[in-house]
């Protein structure tokens, strides 16, 4: 690493708001070690956990209570300062939706425990809007959250990322992630995906979308659209130096 990119990631804060807990590494963990490993700040929130049914041959629920637990071994992994849940509610949990935007957006600006305000972020990272429910409130939410203002007045991000995902490939909005902002993540991909391992009720066999492998090959192919053995890809939605 360069010792300019070195001096800017350290004086980086960095908050990935996340929906669901793995997203948060799927779409981030790589720049969040690389944040810290600068000696940056990097912050996670996740906005829902909940018990869950999953299109499977095990006939297992999933408890909320484990998904936090696997989510606390992969923050671990990466090595981040603070992450937190905003909802531990089955009854939001795949349905942030019903929630009005205004109060998701009161959630990352203020109210949560790692909210802007109260981290001062300055970058963000927000997931990509998609079929998914919780992912298209929780941009709408945070995009919402982070417009522009007066520094002197409001928490204000120099940067503001939105992440890729696997699941982007099928989306009737063709088009809507376009990156371009890359992070090099060759030297710490397997220190990713051990983070991401640790979402262990989430696994899913190759060729799945949402399996390990599928994070691999994303990073690998987005490593290709800049030369480099892995990558990852955001949106840049703000970038101010």
């Amino acid at each position: 690493m360069s010792d300019a990119l070195t001096a800017f990631l350290k004086d980086q804060r960095l908050l990935i708001v996340s929906p669901h807990a793995d997203d948060e590494t799927a779409g981030a963990g790589g720049l969040a070690i690389r944040v810290k490993e600068a000696g940056g700040h990097v912050y996670v929130m996740v906005a829902s956990v909940g018990d869950l049914d999953h299109f499977d041959q095990s006939g297992k629920k999933v408890h909320g209570s484990t998904r936090r637990d696997e989510l606390a071994a992969a923050m671990k992994t990466l090595g981040v300062d603070d992450w937190e849940i905003l909802f531990e509610d089955n009854d939001l949990h795949l349905r942030l939706e019903t929630l009005p935007r205004r109060d998701l957006i009161d959630q990352i600006e203020r109210k949560g425990r790692l909210s802007t305000e109260k981290t001062r972020p300055t970058m963000v990272v927000l997931p990509a809007p998609s079929y998914n429910q919780d992912h298209e409130a929780i941009f709408r939410a945070g995009i919402t959250a982070c417009r522009p203002h007066l520094a002197t007045m409001k928490a204000f991000q120099s940067v503001v990322l939105i992440a890729d995902a696997p699941q982007l490939a099928w989306n009737a909005d063709q088009g809507v992630f376009t990156p371009n902002f890359y992070v090099d993540i060759s030297r710490c991909l397997e220190q990713k995906l051990k983070a991401f391992a640790c979402h262990k009720s989430q696994a899913r066999p190759d060729p799945h979308q949402g399996g390990a492998g599928a994070i691999r090959l994303l990073a690998e192919w987005r490593g290709r659209d800049i030369s480099v053995e892995a990558a990852e890809a955001f949106q840049c939605y703000r970038f101010v130096l």
